[in-house]
């Protein structure tokens, strides 16, 4: 018994480090405020963002490739850190990459763009972030389509990206559980891609863009919360608690087009006053895309609007402090579509709702019901070590979480949680039912989503 006593106090010890640290790098993050997103890969060349996936690699001619001259543009408008697209959605990977053929060091170039990046970006005194793509279709890893190849594909290029280039700030990665792309964080495993991002750089931030999907109030799958603006994602500048982080091009689109360079760019005033600013003061980092044309170089009008942000806007250091947070979800909800039970329901808004992995939907318990509950069944006995519970509005307060084993109902939690996002870590048990009996309650009880977790810890 006395061993078991010390195994779960050093993983407690070990867990409240690893959320101190993670705290310490999110307020990091934040304080950095402002930074260039660099969309430059095969699209290009090809006047899309998103190109045909057999565009060949010797379309990719950048020969006045310059990446010191994006570094000293982005000190210019007292930008803290850079973010460029390594492999975008069509697979083409601008490093010196041992996993494909369809890289960079088979174009004309030859040079790995990476590196050039991460070494100008530091010489100019700014930090160094990576942007990664899931979604790959020049190599078919897009849905219906993936196998243990592709995993492991992602794997060895993500160890690649954070072996060879020296420390990273923070790994952006898209294509993942988006609408656009389909890829569930159970078709590519979310932990497994989270653990090696953290064992290789335990001091490496991982955020997916897929940020819309999750409620404002709580981090899943990621260690800040992502709005890409230009999608109509838009943060609660009022209430927002979160480390996040927003994104817009300075352009009208992502990657370079053919009449970028006449094209009238963003406001910079604007965009300083309307956009940074605000978004600043709501705990939230600004990453402005610009686009290097087929030259590898940021045009004139980029380069002027730059500037002028520069000039009207200047870095004045930490934001304000973020609160405790809980750690992020990171492993596949086993509660997901199973079998669910709950006390009468309010029309429609039957319990399926609640585990169906949309957190638009819900369900509802009904008026009449004084003492609701609500039960997962996993029709035989699961481990788990966690349960997280999303309302639309924050209505419980008291309630109970139980499991079922071997013929009894066992108490994991009983008492107030009056959050919006209710997250409980607790010692692994097996049970083959999860309930919440919901006690005491403001207007009609209602749950979007009910989660239960296996983390690896």
């Amino acid at each position: 018994m006395k061993k078991y006593l010390i195994a779960a106090l050093s993983l407690l010890c070990s867990a409240t480090l690893m959320a101190q640290n993670l705290a310490k790098l999110q307020q990091n993050f934040v304080d950095l405020r402002f930074g260039m997103f660099i969309h430059f890969n095969i699209p290009t060349y090809m006047n899309q963002d998103w190109p045909d996936p057999e565009t060949p690699a010797s379309l990719f001619t950048p020969v006045k490739l310059n990446c010191d001259q994006w570094a000293k543009a982005a000190k210019s408008a007292n930008m803290s850190y850079g973010c460029l697209t390594t492999k975008h959605h069509s697979g083409f990977c601008i490093w010196d990459t041992k996993t494909t053929d369809y890289n960079v060091m088979n174009s004309p170039l030859k040079r790995d763009v990476v590196k050039e990046y991460t070494n100008a970006f530091r010489a100019n005194g700014l930090k160094v972030m990576l942007y990664y793509s899931i979604l790959d279709t020049h190599h078919k890893l897009r849905p219906h389509h993936i196998t243990q190849k592709h995993i492991e594909m992602v794997k060895a290029q993500i160890t690649e990206l954070l072996t060879k280039y020296g420390k990273i700030e923070a790994l952006i990665i898209d294509g993942w559980d988006a609408p656009w792309s389909r890829i569930s964080y159970d078709d590519i495993p979310f932990e497994d891609i989270y653990l090696l991002v953290k064992k290789l750089q335990p001091d490496c931030l991982l955020m997916d863009l897929n940020g819309a999907k999750y409620p404002a109030e709580g981090l899943y799958y990621t260690d800040i919360k992502t709005y890409e603006m230009g999608a109509g994602q838009r943060i609660s500048k009022e209430s927002n608690k979160m480390p996040a982080l927003a994104c817009l091009p300075i352009n009208s689109a992502w990657f370079w087009k053919t009449d970028f360079p006449e094209k009238p760019v963003k406001d910079p005033v604007k965009l300083v006053n309307e956009t940074l600013i605000p978004l600043n003061n709501a705990s939230c980092n600004f990453i402005l895309n610009v686009a290097p044309n087929r030259d590898g170089l940021i045009d004139d009008n980029v380069l002027a609007a730059l500037k002028q942000i520069g000039s009207v806007w200047k870095n004045e250091g930490p934001v304000n402090k973020l609160p405790a947070l809980e750690a992020p979800i990171i492993s596949t909800n086993i509660a997901k579509n199973q079998p669910s039970n709950s006390s009468w329901s309010d029309d429609m808004d039957i319990m399926d709702f609640a585990n169906d992995d949309d957190f638009k939907t819900s369900w509802t318990s009904n008026s009449t019901v004084k003492t609701p509950w609500y039960e997962i069944d996993f029709g035989h006995e699961k481990a788990f070590n966690a349960i997280s519970i999303a309302e639309q509005k924050a209505n419980i307060k008291i309630y109970k979480l139980q499991y079922y084993q071997s013929g009894e109902w066992k108490t994991i939690f009983s008492g107030e949680n009056t959050n919006k996002i209710k997250i409980h870590r607790f010692n692994r048990v097996w049970g083959s039912k999860v309930r919440m009996q919901i006690e005491t309650y403001d207007h009609q009880p209602s749950i979007a989503e009910f989660g239960v977790y296996d983390e690896r810890r």
